[in-house]
């Protein structure tokens, strides 16, 4: 016991000291959340939820950084510490400052393999960096990654020291609104409703270990009416004989087993399935394992949902969406995802869950996640707390004529051949990511004519790589008679301007009532919203007049609505919660009520 003392001692004394050399930078606008944050847990839960191995170890913390000429030389000497994954331009990564499209931002940290893990392949993991990153590991280019949503990884066995530290270097380039790549909302310059670019790391770093031949990916496509769900099993290297076996539970009770060499899909039998909703969202268990010349040689658990989100005519002819083959109405809310401490990324998973809780406890039954990916995490909670998702495309590119009142009769925007390339990469790769999250139910690819381009074409492929979803093709103008919905915007007050006999037609943006709260603003005093007030009952009382008059429209063929938004966003003040989450801006239990009421219009 007399050695563990020192040893402890030790930990403790780096600990403080890692601390000491990093705080949050700035003094503007903080969440609750920040306090707790430190670089020993910066975002310690496991990163990825519907593929799980016991064995990871986290790379977050304090990392060397510096801020360089775009094609200058690796620095010499780094300009000080950030705290992974916390963007650049954050307060929590302790720097806080602008990268800019002739600058790179390069990272560096050592870390070192647990030996227990032995001879086993060691994989590294990146959560998502915005945009370009080169990757080195012991002064070795080991390869490169475009996209700021989606995740990517490289096997670093071949490149490890045998002993000792191994030293990580990333190098990144993100134009922001200088380029064509998808950004979502982040400028150069922010204002109105365009927010602080996010440079950079800003989701976890891991490292683990696996066997040669290893599972890389489960994806589970449910059907309520066979009363089956597929699970196709994908892997690394593996060899003929290799199978899959695939075991379902449902609160800790086997339902079914099956097994398929990797190559072959397995369409599993459930008896009687019960069913998710966001009135009872119940998720199976799920356990694959791997085997090669009948041993076992990777396993990983995940989960999945049986629930089918479709379309049909009700009795008055009107096309209304569906949940699990009833008619279903979508009562919703615009979530934008950022945070005046960490920008993109959340202070913790807490705080992320805090969010989605949030909009369920305000009766909402949909989120909007509007021009961000959020990490694989957030779908997780939103499975399991029971909120539908519908799905934007980080907008990017250029934006051409828009058009709301009409179907479009104009000239689409021309992307170059790498933009439009690009597209297609970025979209093709957040689909897979998502794809067997329960809660993500529609994807949308265009906003408000944003970057729009070939939306038939880019519609109708996204119906068919995806059929199981339902698609919006674009929401808020520039509207095609193609996909699954028309989509409709409008500000403040609810309005059917426009509808589609053939097609769900959807309010997918309105309200942005606004009240500024003194002491939880990002600007003091230059802040907006659609129309502003004074007061939580002003608000709440506005809300209500607007849920009532959304209340005709549902029965005039309005099928969907969506609210903006959730929390305020830097000077854009029309959230539901102060941008700290501070504070409920309304009457909590009036917005509730309201909100039930529109989600049980169309009960029968």
């Amino acid at each position: 016991m007399r050695h563990l003392i020192p040893a402890l001692a030790l930990v403790l004394m780096v600990s403080a000291e890692a601390h000491s050399q990093w705080k949050p930078a700035g003094e503007r606008l903080k969440t609750s959340w920040a306090e707790k944050v430190d670089p020993e847990n910066a975002w310690d839960a496991y990163p990825r939820p519907l593929l799980r191995r016991e064995q990871w170890r986290n790379l977050n913390g304090l990392w060397d950084y510096a801020i360089r000429l775009r094609f200058s030389p690796p620095p010499a000497a780094y300009d000080g510490t950030i705290l992974v994954p916390f963007p650049v331009e954050s307060s929590l990564s302790g720097v806080m400052k602008t990268v800019g499209e002739d600058n790179v931002v390069w990272y560096e940290r050592r870390f070192t393999v647990p030996p227990e893990w032995g001879d086993r392949d060691i994989l590294l993991h990146f959560g998502a960096v915005d945009w370009k990153a080169d990757v080195w590991l012991n002064d070795i280019k080991i390869g490169s990654h475009t996209g700021g949503y989606t995740p990517f990884h490289f096997n670093i066995t071949p490149y490890l020291n045998r002993t000792g530290d191994q030293k990580l270097a990333v190098r990144v380039w993100d134009p922001t609104d200088q380029s064509y790549q998808p950004r979502g909302k982040q400028v150069s310059k922010p204002h109105g409703i365009w927010y602080t670019a996010v440079t950079g790391i800003w989701q976890t770093v891991w490292i683990e270990p696996v066997s040669r031949g290893h599972l890389i990916g489960i994806k589970t496509t449910p059907d309520i009416d066979k009363q089956q769900v597929r699970v196709e099993v994908s892997t690394h290297q593996a060899i003929p004989g290799d199978y899959a076996e695939v075991r379902i539970t449902a609160d800790g009770e086997a339902v079914a087993v099956a097994r398929a060499v990797i190559t072959e899909a397995m369409d599993i039998h459930l008896e009687s399935p019960r069913l998710w909703s966001p009135e009872s969202p119940f998720l199976y268990d799920l356990e694959v394992t791997l085997y090669s010349g009948g041993d076992a040689i990777d396993r990983a658990k995940s989960y999945f949902a049986m629930r089918k989100f479709s379309t049909a005519r009700d009795e008055y002819g009107i096309v209304r969406l569906q949940l699990n083959n009833e008619d279903y109405f979508p009562m919703g809310t615009l979530d934008q995802g950022w945070w005046p401490d960490g920008l993109y990324t959340a202070p913790s998973d807490d705080a992320l869950l805090y969010d989605i809780r949030a909009v369920r406890d305000l009766g909402f039954n949909l989120i909007r996640k509007h021009v961000k990916v959020e990490p694989a995490r957030w779908y997780m909670h939103c499975d399991r707390e029971g909120l539908l998702v519908w799905q934007d495309m980080p907008s990017g590119d250029q934006t051409p004529v828009w058009q709301m009142r009409q179907y479009f009769d104009g000239v689409e925007l021309q992307r170059s051949q790498e933009s439009e390339a690009n597209f297609r990469k970025e979209w093709k790769a957040i689909i897979d990511l998502l794809y067997s999250h329960p809660s993500v139910v529609t994807w949308i690819p265009f906003n408000e004519a944003w970057g729009q381009f070939k939306t038939e074409e880019i519609a109708e492929w996204t119906k068919r790589y995806d059929p199981s979803r339902l698609v919006i093709p674009a929401s808020g103008g520039n509207h095609f008679q193609t996909g699954d919905m028309l989509a409709i915007h409008h500000y403040p007050a609810p309005s059917l301007y426009l509808y589609d006999a053939a097609r769900p037609t959807v309010l997918n943006e309105f309200g942005g009532i606004g009240l500024a709260l003194k002491g939880h603003l990002w600007e003091p005093d230059r802040n907006w919203g659609y129309i502003q007030f004074n007061s939580e009952k002003e608000v709440t009382d506005q809300y209500a007049q607007y849920a009532g008059e959304l209340m005709k429209l549902i029965k005039a063929g309005i099928s969907g609505a969506v609210y903006t938004q959730i929390t305020d966003v830097e000077i854009e003040v029309n959230g539901l919660l102060t941008y700290d989450r501070e504070k409920f801006k309304v009457d909590v239990d009036r917005i509730r009520q309201a909100n039930h009421t529109i989600r049980g219009s169309l009960a029968k």
